[in-house]
């Protein structure tokens, strides 16, 4: 009700039991001893999780946000970095806010590089170096990653009716931050840091709930609508034009050959979907299927099979799955007529 008084929020007092007057007690009373020796057990012995079973100082999420930050600040001075800016201030707000990002980068990299496999990663020796030279060849795509990311802003803008100009998309749209940290996460892929580009599409999805891999290969001009709950698998690949709606999910499909229902690590295992096709919202689809160019999947589909080039593919309003050809084809066109469109 809009008279109700609002109520104070609970705090919690660290080190305060039940029943307890005091703010906060000693350690000692809490007798942690042997929860910490069995946390410790756990840690080093039985349960120890640790990349070559020793301590190390890892990449940091938090950091790695506002490396993001700075970065599209950088792509985007005006959108992402500060409103006030004008033509003559920028160029020197970039180089500021690019080589401070870049700096902080080297560093996650760096503490990232140790953790791949032993046979990928450089030795210790080397790292600072190799950790550097990534950072400078991602510097080095910026123009282009940008010029990407232009495709897919003109994307959402002639692909939204709601859309009213670009700084709407990329100050209000959820699927143009998650596409920018794919774009730079995709190449920090390539260029030789999975795990940080990993991190960075986390950053992404703790942001607007849509998950993509680095490893997914996304052609230009991409457009996300909406966005909550897109999930895009390591090995998927999308060409041009592509269209997704919230909630569709390009996954594996788990029946593959492996024995005891253990995931398959290495192989092609999620879908291709070819130029201009759109998805619509909850559709999902599995496996290493090919979706033609030019098809549509209609909502909440559950696709396992490949369908060839100018589909749609669609619920019916009665039974099981419809599949209708090629547009162009009379038959196929006159069945559209009659069945509700998504």
């Amino acid at each position: 009700m809009a008279d109700e008084i609002p109520r104070k929020p609970r705090t919690f007092q660290a080190g305060r039991r039940k029943g307890s007057t005091a703010a906060g007690e000693p350690a000692e009373s809490w007798e942690l001893g042997p929860i910490i020796a069995g946390l410790k057990e756990s840690r080093e012995v039985a349960h120890n999780i640790r990349h070559g079973r020793v301590a190390r100082r890892l990449p940091s999420r938090a950091a790695l946000a506002e490396i993001i930050n700075g970065l599209s600040a950088a792509l985007f001075p005006t959108h992402y970095g500060q409103p006030h800016l004008h033509d003559d201030s920028i160029d020197a707000f970039v180089r500021t806010t690019l080589g401070s990002a870049l700096s902080e980068l080297v560093e996650q990299i760096r503490l990232s590089l140790p953790l791949g496999p032993s046979d990928a990663a450089p030795a210790s020796q080397a790292t600072d170096r190799v950790a550097h030279d990534i950072a400078h060849e991602l510097a080095l795509q910026l123009p282009a990653i940008r010029a990407m990311l232009a495709a897919d802003l003109q994307a959402a803008y002639e692909g939204d009716p709601s859309a009213a100009s670009m700084p709407e998309i990329l100050l209000g749209y959820p699927g143009m931050v998650a596409i920018i940290c794919y774009r730079l996460a995709r190449a920090l892929h390539l260029l030789g840091a999975p795990l940080i580009a990993r991190l960075v599409t986390l950053v992404a999805h703790s942001r607007t709930g849509i998950d993509i891999h680095p490893g997914a290969e996304i052609g230009p001009s991409f457009f996300i609508d909406h966005g909550t709950g897109v999930v895009i698998g390591e090995t998927a690949i999308i060409g041009k034009g592509v269209r997704l709606c919230q909630g569709v999910t390009l996954g594996a499909n788990r029946s593959l050959p492996g024995g005891r229902g253990l995931a398959i690590k290495g192989i092609a295992r999620h879908p291709i979907l070819e130029d201009d096709v759109f998805i619509h919202a909850g559709a999902t689809l599995l496996g290493r299927i090919t979706i033609g160019r030019g098809s549509t999947i209609g909502g909440n589909v559950w696709l396992t099979t490949s369908v060839p080039p100018g589909t749609n593919v669609s619920q019916p309003l009665l039974g099981g799955l419809a599949a209708r050809g090629p547009r162009g084809d009379a038959e196929a066109a006159g069945r559209e007529r009659n069945t509700a469109r998504q």
